[in-house]
């Protein structure tokens, strides 16, 4: 399958395929055309910059201006579910006309180009030997529930992906990725997504706090309504009713609705973490008329665990 999937790169064709956070889909970079038919794919709006996945610090160099927090930050995190978001080139300079380079598409038009090198053997396999870089968010319709099993990607964009690779043990982590902005001079940083690498970790690495953030789309996972289920999302839920999905942390309630599903019998918020998406997409397709989700502690990675449950939850009406 591998090889199949390099064929339909070459030919600006999509790749899904599985990371340690979710599965993603994958055009070539450097390839307008593909990377074009990769946000018409996704019906994803064109200022929401894709992430570059590459399969060694030595190539992310390549494609930006690397300093020392870059370093540190791929000495601590990488590979791993991080994120970080550098200048493209120096500081008041252009790239050399020869210098390798991704297509503005996939960085939206910005100066800045977001990097990441993913840590699952299947992930990692395909762009070593592909030999560029690919441009992936997530494999799932722009705002959608992201995907954590190539069932997903099968289910809500089987038409338009030419390959869909496959593991035994796809997306442990099941959450993106966090995203770090360093692309601002000096040493300064700013936290623009919630992932399983804490504040908390990005801080000792860096030696010092985020700058506060803005409302700026400079990543993906930005927009307000995001991780979107069909049926209405319901937080911090104690008293569910019986027609309710109901989304258990813990200890569920007795009696639980009928269609209940529990992220983590003994409160494991890695274990919530991994099993959040497979499962609200599986109280998505039940008969009740929402899904309940019982509170889920603010601490370690269930801080991205309800960032992304809000933003599901969000409507704008």
């Amino acid at each position: 399958m591998i090889e199949d999937a390099l064929v339909a790169l070459k030919n600006g064709g999509l790749v899904a395929f599985p990371t340690e956070t979710v599965y993603g889909l994958g055009a070539d970079a450097a390839n307008k055309h593909a990377v074009m038919k990769l946000y018409a794919a996704k019906n994803r709006p064109a200022f929401n910059p894709l992430i570059v996945h590459c399969a060694s610090v030595e190539q992310m160099r390549e494609y930006c201006a690397w300093d020392d927090r870059a370093e540190a930050l791929a000495n601590a995190f990488m590979p791993g579910p991080l994120t970080i978001i550098v200048q493209r080139w120096p500081w008041g300079k252009f790239p050399e006309p020869d210098a390798p380079s991704v297509s503005e598409e996939a960085c939206a038009k910005l100066p800045t180009i977001a990097l990441r090198m993913p840590d699952h053997p299947v992930a990692l396999e395909l762009i070593q030997k592909y030999g560029k870089p690919i441009a992936a968010p997530s494999a799932n319709p722009s705002g959608m529930l992201s995907p954590t099993r190539a069932e997903h990607v099968r289910q809500h964009l089987g038409d338009v992906v030419d390959v869909i690779l496959e593991a035994p043990n796809p997306c442990r982590i099941g959450l993106e990725s966090t995203i770090v902005d360093i692309s601002m001079r000096g040493s300064g940083w700013e936290l623009l997504r919630q992932g399983a690498i804490s504040q908390e970790g990005i801080e000792a690495v860096l030696k010092m706090p985020p700058f506060p953030k803005d409302e700026k789309i400079r990543s993906p996972g930005q927009l307000l309504r995001h991780y979107t289920t069909h049926k209405d999302l319901v937080l911090d839920v104690t008293e569910p009713l019986p027609e309710d999905a109901l989304l258990v942390f813990g200890v569920a309630p007795h009696p639980a609705p009928r269609h209940t599903l529990n992220l983590s019998p003994e409160s494991n918020l890695e274990e919530a973490a991994s099993r959040l998406f497979a499962y609200l997409h599986l109280l998505d397709k039940t008969d009740a008329k929402r899904i309940a989700v019982m509170p889920i502690p603010e601490q370690g990675i269930g801080v991205a665990i309800n960032e992304r449950l809000r933003r599901g939850a969000f409507r704008p009406y």
